[in-house]
């Protein structure tokens, strides 16, 4: 058995959603350092090419910026990105949106606008590049991997009942696309974060210390913590993991 190289990503070409900050930020800036070249996408077109400019340390790295939560925004992301590549090896649907409103109030916009981005546009994006996805075939599994939350897998003490649902749902369509994909050579896996300090987790990101308390192991998550588990499951390493979640969050789902 030779591991040698099995976390590499070299040759390998990557296309992440909500690249410009948080957790997908995080994703690709670990892709980089493995060797993979990177494109990421963002709704911010400056916000987008400002970090691909401050990435571009790490490896090389492009911004398509792009609205993946219309149909027309998915389609342009995709024609983007084929002007620079045959192929696609890896895609990481880590755009998301979050919602927070009392029971009797919850808006109906707010729920259309995270259930669209968060569940419909992961298949939707998958379904657009998965012809990409198989002339990558050729060269080992490309991979899916689509970011969930432990919100989808536990129920916490905000009242987000759009995004709980969207990742929750999110969780099951890794299954479903995962069982249809697989036997093309195409894996689809999921990672759950917990809590991690990003523009969409105020709570950790202004409140660590606070959030770190209802943490088994005493502290919210890493850049490292995620990007880590991100490279695993895209790398060859992760080739056998097919249709599960990876959950990331310092035993916080086991606590609940």
């Amino acid at each position: 058995m030779d591991i040698t190289n099995l976390f590499s990503l070299t040759g390998r070409t990557a296309l992440i959603t909500g690249g410009s900050r948080g957790i997908g930020r995080m994703i690709a800036q670990a892709f980089l350092v493995q060797g993979a070249r990177v494109y990421i996408s963002s709704r911010n077109a400056d916000a987008c090419d400002r970090a691909a400019a401050q990435l571009s340390e790490f490896g090389e790295v492009r911004s398509l910026p792009a609205d993946v939560s219309t149909p027309d925004g998915t389609n342009a992301l995709l024609r983007a990105y084929s002007e620079h590549e045959d192929a696609l090896d890896i895609l990481v649907n880590n755009a998301g949106a979050a919602w927070g409103a009392p029971y009797d109030e919850f808006p109906v916009g707010g729920w259309d606008r995270v259930m669209d981005l968060n569940l419909k546009t992961p298949f939707f994006l998958a379904q657009a590049m998965t012809p990409m996805l198989r002339k990558a075939v050729a060269n080992g599994h490309p991979k899916v991997i689509n970011i969930a939350s432990i919100d989808g897998i536990s129920v916490g003490p905000r009242e987000t009942y759009s995004y709980a649902a969207s990742k929750a749902g999110l969780i099951q369509l890794t299954r479903l696309m995962a069982l249809r994909l697989a036997p093309e050579g195409i894996v689809v896996s999921a990672i759950a974060p917990g809590a991690f300090a990003t523009d969409l987790n105020k709570s950790a990101r202004d409140h660590g210390d606070e959030v770190a308390a209802f943490v088994p192991l005493g502290r919210i998550g890493r850049p490292e913590d995620i990007g880590g588990a991100a490279v695993y499951l895209a790398s060859r390493a992760g080739d056998y993991v097919v249709g599960s979640t990876l959950v990331v969050d310092g035993g916080a789902t086991h606590a609940r």
